[in-house]
């Protein structure tokens, strides 16, 4: 028999793991309360699930363990990395090197055959997006418990069999103990010395190689990125900001990522302090559960936006309102003291940016929704927590002060703003769209 759902198979009665995969066989944990299962008909199911995914389950497969389960079958916490090379096939933004289709698809075959000659392997399910009324579910198939603990960490929890009854699961394979040489079929070199991270957008899928799991940055581009046209199918409008409870209001905050690092005051006034938000008509969510729980929640729609610039030259003022037009026009530009992030977008997307400060104006426009614009700097130097926060309740408060006339900096600043956006997008900017 193949291994099963949270047991493993009978041959394996020997295995230190039997005794915790015979417990999590009679029982599994639903609402806070332990209730029996059909394990028989749920394993085949599962089995079956993975095999469609390229993946032979060879002797046994652990299924949604708990983390000190996962540590009593020698799960450790691994220190976090960075900079792991992060390949993407179907990415629209710069910055982020391609993957082929036909690369992907060797890494793909070379990692399922990999997976399949591991005697246990372990399954983790979840979701981007912390409501199941928009979310994108996901699955790991892993061979390593330290793998799945911490990726299981970035996930939100969602039922389980939930992911059996979704359209468009998202699967990440990690392969820790995989044959170095496999690296070789993206490139060479010292940085793909702890591994790399492949993902193919249209195959909804991310491959985890060697230590790629333990730098938390790239695999939060990379499932960002992949998950952006399931949310978006699902009627939600995923973007790259945060949410911000403050003062009885629900502010969708789109900033720079080194202001929101540097100031803790915010930071302790965020919903995730991982980037990525999504709206849809029956609220928001957000991407990532960087906060103590990981119980999904439905939080209310934003009913402010608030869009964090910074500019040395104070032809931006401290904070002031702004128009749908201007809002989707700034945030397009996402300027940065001389320096453009169209969207504020830092990692892989498969979005255009005009396509979705395109969607940013129409959610203003339709909900009526106001938006402000805050500059970071003063004087040439960055402002700190309390006088950021402050700008945040002027802005709230509806009550700010008149904007000076327009002199030569602002000007200037027009004429750059001009200047990128008609090249990167031409006349394809809306009419709409102004400063």
């Amino acid at each position: 028999m193949l291994g099963v759902l949270r047991r493993a198979a009978p041959a394996a009665a020997s295995s230190p793991a039997r005794s915790l995969s015979q417990f999590r066989c009679a029982y599994h944990r639903s609402n806070e309360r332990l209730l029996p299962i059909r394990d028989q008909e749920f394993s085949y199911g599962l089995n079956w699930a993975i095999s469609g995914r390229g993946v032979v389950v060879k002797d046994k497969v652990f299924y949604n363990l708990e983390t000190p389960e996962l540590q009593k079958a020698g799960a450790t916490y691994t220190e976090r990395l960075s900079g792991i090379p992060l390949h993407v096939r179907g990415n629209v933004i710069s910055g982020v090197p391609d993957v082929s289709k036909a690369q992907f698809a060797k890494l793909l075959k070379l990692v399922t055959f990999h997976l399949s000659t591991i005697s246990s392997l372990y399954v983790q399910d979840g979701a981007v997006g912390s409501s199941a009324e928009c979310d994108a579910k996901v699955r790991v198939i892993s061979d390593s418990t330290s793998a799945v603990m911490l990726l299981s960490s970035a996930l939100w929890k969602i039922p389980d069999r939930a992911i059996s009854h979704d359209t468009c699961p998202l699967t990440i394979y990690t392969a820790s103990s995989i044959s170095s040489n496999v690296k070789n079929v993206l490139g060479s070199g010292t940085q793909y010395a702890n591994g790399f991270a492949a993902a193919d957008i249209e195959r909804s899928s991310l491959i985890l190689c060697g230590k790629a799991f333990a730098d938390p940055t790239t695999v939060k581009d990379a499932l960002t990125a992949l998950t952006a046209p399931i949310l978006s199918a699902r009627g939600g409008l995923p973007v790259p900001g945060w949410l911000l409870s403050y003062g009885g209001s629900m502010i969708l905050l789109f900033a720079p990522v080194e202001i929101i690092r540097s100031c803790s005051e915010i930071q302790n006034a965020l919903l995730s302090t991982d980037c990525g938000v999504v709206i849809s008509s029956k609220g928001s969510t957000v991407l990532f559960p960087t906060k103590a729980s990981r119980e999904p929640r439905l939080f209310i729609k934003p009913t402010t936006v608030i869009i964090v610039s910074y500019d040395s030259t104070d032809a931006v003022p401290s904070v002031s309102k702004l128009s749908p037009g201007r809002a989707a026009y700034h945030f397009l530009a996402g300027y940065h003291d001389g320096k453009f992030v169209p969207c504020y977008i830092r990692g892989p997307s498969p979005v255009n940016p005009l396509a979705l400060a395109s969607s940013l104006f129409s959610h203003l426009k339709e909900e009526d929704t106001p938006a402000y614009l805050i500059n970071a700097k003063h004087s040439g130097k960055y402002i700190d927590g309390k006088e950021f926060i402050k700008l945040i309740e002027l802005a709230l408060s509806d009550n700010l002060p008149d904007i000076k006339t327009e002199d030569i900096r602002v000007g200037e600043l027009k004429g750059k703003y001009r200047s990128f956006l008609s090249s990167k997008f031409g006349k394809y900017l809306p009419n709409e769209f102004f400063f």
